[in-house]
């Protein structure tokens, strides 16, 4: 890989020997100084390059491609909560938390070249690359380095070179040094005004500004390494001669990367790229301006023969049904539930007991609450949360179960929860319900902490089997639920960054005296047909009579069987 210098990184003033690894790997910085801006050795304050914390969000409808999402200095991947939902119908995200720019994550200023490598390692083998403000320059050094990686650029409020020189627009070099200079003495401070410039030009900056700390979190202040960055990064000669499409989206009131650059970036740029200048808003494009963002982003994928959309089919089944049946069947579930007892059971036994051991533990499909206190006795200190998608059921177990738990209402391919605020996920026979495991894993490994663990029991294609084939032989609806292979959960889970599957397959076995019986248990359970493709109305007698006769054909030693296909997994997010 060339390194950053070659060709359009300024030279440092004052650079010191590059990094030396000791023997146990640890980068130390000996004597390093960039510009006006010192940086300190590698130690409690700057981290080594490991790996990059990444969010993978896969797209809600037909993914047409990935997207990555690379925010700026004194931000976090939180600034793109609001564009979110404007751009996962149609592109899977990835979204990162950049050492040296994230508050709290800040690094030698000479691991530049180990944290463009610590992306690429978090993201797609080829993705559009979206950069926000300094995360725009990094978008455009990747597309340099690794022209097959990035299948487009686009920027937003982003200057190729930050600080003003050689008759090109930006920040003035003596405003630039005295901020390094505030940063050095007092972060904290630093990164307040910051924010403050960030907002400056914004029709309402005191909200604006509530909301972008908001989004941030608690912080450590100013990050120092990717202030040098800043000083040294002139990506002029590369933008020039990048072979990708691109788009340079700019803030009119911007006071951080002056509109006026707009000209010369389009002289620059050559005719493959846009460059569009969005009136009336601020530095802050993801927060104020999402709507244009997203639009301008789809219009140029559109253009780039990108984004295909393809019609997309409704999932095989109706959530609505599926939380409205299991509503219907909260006070009578307990009673019937002989088999949902033995999976959960056994897979309390794979989870084990570990006291102490994480502050969350999250029930996904959490039902009655059955399984609430022996997840409590297993992860003694940790607070219980019960999660259904049924309301009923949700009633049901928050009436029954009294202490400190919480009882919460919410689909599982949309978790209504903070990202790494769980340390257990336990689900037992409630996945199934999920028909797009790419977005329940996602999700799942969005909600766990590094180290978290998920552990799971859900139902196979071969669940239900004889009911299956008696139904067959009396007409051609579908009668019985359809359940994902075990290869469908296992793709899905390689597709998540730092999700590890592991899956282990149980055949299990009820009997039932008459047909009629495992019928009306799988209505009490609310478990019954809840498939798009059921037939509408009665079943005329003939055909159910087929059925029975079908049925009892399988009748063995006086008892009727009815298999399931049970699939245990542990999942661990690394």
């Amino acid at each position: 890989m060339p390194p950053a210098h070659h060709a359009h990184r300024r030279p440092r003033q004052g650079a010191g020997r590059p990094p030396a690894r000791d023997r146990g790997g640890t980068v130390e910085c000996r004597g390093v100084s960039a510009g006006c801006l010192p940086v300190g050795r590698v130690g409690d304050d700057h981290l080594p390059i490991g790996a990059v914390s990444a969010e993978y969000l896969p797209a809600t409808g037909e993914a047409c491609l990935d997207l990555v999402l690379l925010h700026g200095w004194g931000a976090n991947r939180e600034i793109w909560r609001p564009l979110l939902g404007r751009l996962r119908p149609w592109a899977n995200l990835t979204l990162l938390d950049i050492p040296g720019l994230a508050p709290g994550l800040d690094i030698d200023a000479d691991a530049l070249d180990g944290l463009l490598d610590a992306v690429l390692a978090a993201c797609p083998p080829r993705a559009v690359y979206l950069g926000w403000s300094l995360g725009g320059q990094l978008a455009i050094e990747l597309a340099h380095r690794h022209p097959q990686r990035v299948a487009a650029l686009v920027t937003l409020a982003s200057n190729p070179r930050f600080v003003a020189g050689d008759g090109w627009p930006g920040m003035a070099p003596t405003t630039f040094t005295a901020f390094c200079d505030s940063a050095q003495a007092d972060p904290v401070a630093t990164l307040r005004r910051f924010d403050s410039l960030q907002s400056e030009g914004a029709p309402a900056p005191r909200p604006l500004l509530r909301d972008l700390r908001r989004l941030r979190g608690d912080t450590a202040g100013a990050p120092l390494a990717a202030l040098a960055w800043l000083q040294q990064l002139d990506h002029r000669a590369a933008l020039a001669g990048l072979p990708q499409p691109r788009l340079h989206l700019l803030a009119e009131q911007d006071a951080l990367v002056p509109a006026a650059i707009a000209q010369p970036l389009r002289e620059l740029a050559g005719p493959d790229a846009v460059v569009e200048v969005i009136p009336g808003a601020c530095h802050l494009l993801p927060l104020t301006e999402a709507d244009q963002v997203a639009a301008h982003l789809r219009d140029a994928c559109e253009r780039w023969g990108l984004l295909q959309l393809q019609p997309s089919q409704p999932p095989a089944l109706d959530k609505r049904d599926v939380a409205a049946s299991f509503s219907r069947a909260a006070a009578t579930y307990d009673s019937v539930a002989r088999l949902q007892r033995e999976v959960g059971e056994r897979l309390l036994e794979i989870l084990g007991s570990e006291p102490g051991a994480g502050r969350c533990v999250l029930d996904l499909g959490s039902g009655t609450g059955h399984f609430c206190e022996a997840l409590q006795r297993a992860r003694p200190g940790s607070q219980y949360l019960g999660l259904d998608l049924a309301e009923g059921m949700v009633r049901y177990a928050r009436g029954h179960h009294d202490g400190e738990a919480r009882w919460l209402v919410a689909d599982a391919e949309s978790l209504p929860l903070a990202s790494a605020s769980c340390d257990l996920v336990f689900s037992s026979l409630a996945i199934q319900w999920c028909p797009r495991p790419a977005l329940l894993f996602a999700e799942i490994a969005r909600v766990l902490r590094p180290g978290g663990r998920c552990v799971f029991a859900t139902l196979g294609p071969g669940t239900l089997a004889e009911l299956r084939a008696a139904w067959a032989a009396a007409d051609h609806y579908q009668h019985v639920n359809d359940f994902l292979p075990a290869s469908a959960l296992a793709a899905a889970a390689q597709g998540v960054p730092g999700l590890q599957l592991r899956l282990e397959r149980h055949d299990m076995r009820l009997a039932y005296t008459e047909v009629r019986d495992l019928l009306l248990e799988l209505k009490t359970l609310g478990a019954h047909n809840v498939n798009r493709q059921r037939p509408a109305g009665l079943t005329p007698p003939g055909a159910l009579r087929s059925m029975l006769a079908a049925y009892e054909a399988q009748r063995k030693n006086g008892l009727l069987p009815a298999s399931y296909e049970v699939y245990f997994g542990v999942m661990d997010k690394t």
